[in-house]
């Protein structure tokens, strides 16, 4: 290329700088619905952009026009002076990005300054360029134009990928936080209410489950909201109640999930979601879940498994003999103690449900008595023995 169509192009650059710049940045508020609507982007901001980037490209153009092989090309690694070319572009797609304006809308202002820069190009080299020249310009400053761009969206996806990536920390802060019984303090409570769009105050229900389908559940529990998040050992929800009755989220809930899930009584705001975690995996643990457990359906379970002292010393004194005799003897005498108190202690309903004689369960319960010392085997059986046997099955005592 003839040193006259360089010089052209320096002067240009000199010349052209500000005007191009004022011109793109009145055209973008006027045309681009994303800066012109969103106001997302300060005029200030966004002149310095228009400003820095199409000093860049027109330094690209020139380097382009001047024939020199652009780096990074025939398999070269890009070199710092690469990098430093494409800084204003870069740093436009880190900001727009943080601003939260839709990358198409960031694009389509990078057209528009391409599309003046050409338009002023042709205007001014009228007498300075013929028409060849002026061909071999067009179409390096759109291979420049394009190559801008691609950084542009390139930094985009870097920065709104960080960005979800912090997003996804702070959730995650944000949920053990609540779990844990950070939500006590006011301010902690209000930054999880508006990150994880839930209210503040008033009812919740906490749903904790190994295998459950949050997705599913969430759509079955709509248009009341839910939030829910996927832990180590499982998944737990948070249901805003909103008025409406804790049965009806009950009923939805056994209908659509797919795995065992614990369910905690009424809390009240974000400050209960500690306690509420706690009676949700206490049900959950209690034994036989094989869908949805309520904790207020539970309680006899949830208090032994929250005093496992004490549940192992129930086990001990009323089950300890039975436990140390061989499995062929211990497990007749257990089942029909289970079914005995079962059916408030009558004999009769007992030898239905283990399927032998009447007289079999009485001698059963004698033996249980001699075994054990207790004398209480005639009646309405004892509270503690029906502990007992609960907190054997859910393996309270150990």
């Amino acid at each position: 290329m003839r040193a006259a169509t360089l010089a052209f192009l320096a002067g240009h650059r000199r010349a052209r700088l500000e005007p191009l710049t004022d011109r793109l940045v009145a055209t973008i508020e006027a045309s681009n619905p994303g800066y012109r609507a969103t106001r997302l982007v300060p005029r200030a901001d966004l002149w310095d952009s228009c400003h820095d980037n199409i000093r860049r490209v027109l330094e690209l153009l020139a380097a382009a026009v001047d024939g020199a092989r652009r780096p990074g090309e025939d398999g070269e690694p890009p070199d710092a002076a690469h990098e430093a070319a494409y800084d204003a572009a870069r740093a436009t797609g880190r900001r727009r990005a943080e601003q939260g304006l839709p990358l198409d809308d960031v694009l389509r202002s990078f057209r528009m300054g391409g599309r003046l820069i050409w338009d002023d190009l042709v205007e001014q080299a009228r007498s300075a360029l013929d028409a060849e020249e002026l061909r071999e310009v067009g179409t390096r400053l759109w291979e420049v134009v394009d190559e801008t761009s691609a950084q542009v969206a390139a930094a985009y996806h870097v920065a709104e990928r960080a960005a979800v990536r912090a997003d996804e920390q702070l959730r995650a802060e944000l949920w053990e936080g609540l779990l844990g019984g950070r939500a006590k303090e006011p301010g902690f409570a209000h930054e999880a209410a508006r990150i994880l769009d839930v209210p503040v105050s008033g009812d919740y229900l906490v749903v904790v489950g190994e295998r459950l389908d949050s997705y599913r559940l969430e759509e079955a529990l709509a248009p009341r909201p839910s939030v829910w998040v996927r832990r180590t050992g499982g998944v737990v929800g948070l249901v805003p109640l909103g008025g409406t009755s804790p049965e009806r989220v009950l009923a939805v809930l056994r209908d659509r999930a797919d795995g065992p899930a614990g369910v905690s009584a009424v809390v009240s705001g974000l400050a209960g979601v500690d306690t509420g975690m706690r009676q949700a995996s206490l049900a959950l643990r209690t034994p036989g879940v094989e869908r949805v457990a309520a904790f207020d359906d539970c309680l006899p379970d949830a208090l032994l498994l929250t005093a496992p002292e004490v549940a192992g010393r129930l086990v001990a004194v009323w089950l300890g003999p039975l436990l140390a005799l061989p499995a062929a003897e211990q497990h007749p005498l257990l089942d029909t103690l289970e079914a005995w108190v079962a059916t408030g202690g009558s004999t009769a309903h007992t030898a239905a449900r283990v399927h032998c004689h009447r007289n079999t369960v009485i001698n059963r319960l004698r033996r249980v008595a001699t075994l054990t010392g207790q004398d209480r085997f005639d009646g309405v059986p004892p509270l503690e023995l029906g502990l007992a046997l609960r907190a054997l099955g859910a393996g309270a005592h150990r």
